[in-house]
């Protein structure tokens, strides 16, 4: 069905258990096809007023429904930043980005095998049937947050970046009110919850991701680096969204978020702290780097995982340093 405004929207969607909003559709459609995801109503919101891009008073306001390529070649993106406009390129192809959506960027689900294959055991996918990936093939899974119940990853790019400007999600709650969700608080680790991507209540919808005048001070220190098996069209194995504020040669804020490690973006507070009053240098990004995998707990068959995120986020803070 197709609702006029955001309160039927939302009211579409929150008086029938299972039903979705559909947007872009780049990844809801797909799950249909799969199988794994079976709605029970779709609303679609892409005639709703949520593709601006414009300046508030807090920073940035970026809307919902506006798609990947917009915003990534908005100037106000690519100018103040930049790090976010990186981090949408590296994600799926041009075409896909052409029809992804800001807001069911945020929403996609897992690429795990398992979650995707409905003849498995998959708790997030079926609740209380087993994790398939935990003992099974679990090259591409999780190193950091998982549980016994889950241990799939993240798969997004942009939502990386937006972890490092410490965005916030703006969503309209189904009483018609308005909430700001922190990056930080919008995705859930698994615990014995899997089914749970995130903390939007049935019904919630997302109207825009709000972006803070502060983060725009990293824009001349920042990088995204994705490393995958193949340079296009390919999901990654380890993402790093680096970002830092230099004075005269001196870390004074830093950001450093790993993608594709575990259920959610993955902020490393032991790396940001190893990293600010230090002089940006080689030798301080490796204790950084060294920090952040510090507590990993690989799987049978993605212990690469922990030195490949090292490098990777040496490697990024070396070219968001501009020391290569």
């Amino acid at each position: 069905m197709r609702a006029a405004d955001a309160a039927s929207c939302a009211a579409a969607v929150a008086s029938v258990p299972g039903a979705k909003f559909l947007a872009g559709g780049s990844n809801l459609v797909d799950l249909m096809k799969e199988d794994v995801e079976r709605p029970t109503r779709l609303v679609d919101i892409r005639q709703l007023p949520l593709r601006q891009i414009q300046r508030t008073r807090a920073g940035l306001s970026v809307g919902a429904l506006a798609t990947n390529t917009e915003t990534a070649n908005h100037p106000l993106i690519r100018e103040n930043y930049p790090l976010l406009t990186q981090a949408i390129v590296a994600g799926a192809s041009g075409q896909l980005r052409n029809m992804a959506t800001n807001g069911g960027n945020l929403l996609q689900r897992t690429r795990c095998n398992y979650f995707y294959d409905t003849a498995t055991p998959c708790n997030k996918r079926e609740p209380g049937t087993g994790c398939g990936a935990r003992e099974g093939l679990n090259r591409i899974h999780a190193v950091l947050g998982w549980s016994e119940a889950c241990v799939a990853t993240y798969p997004g790019d942009m939502a990386n970046a937006l972890y490092a400007l410490d965005a916030n999600v703006r969503v309209r709650a189904t009483d018609g009110r308005e909430r700001l969700i922190p990056m930080a608080d919008f995705h859930r680790l698994p615990g014995d919850t899997p089914q749970r991507d995130n903390n939007l209540a049935h019904g919630e919808l997302i109207l825009a991701i709000e972006l803070p005048v502060s983060s725009a001070e990293f824009a001349r220190n920042s990088h995204y680096l994705k490393v995958r098996d193949r340079t296009s069209y390919a999901f990654a194995m380890v993402a790093v969204a680096a970002a830092l504020q230099i004075d005269g040669g001196t870390i004074r804020q830093a950001r450093v978020v790993l993608g594709s490690v575990a259920h959610k973006p993955w902020r490393s507070a032991e790396a940001e702290a190893m990293l600010i009053g230090r002089r940006a240098n080689v030798e301080t990004f490796d204790r950084a780097a060294k920090a952040a995998l510090r507590d990993a707990r690989p799987l049978a068959h993605n212990a690469y995982k922990v030195e490949l995120g090292q490098r990777s986020i040496v490697r990024a803070l070396v070219r968001a340093a501009k020391l290569a």
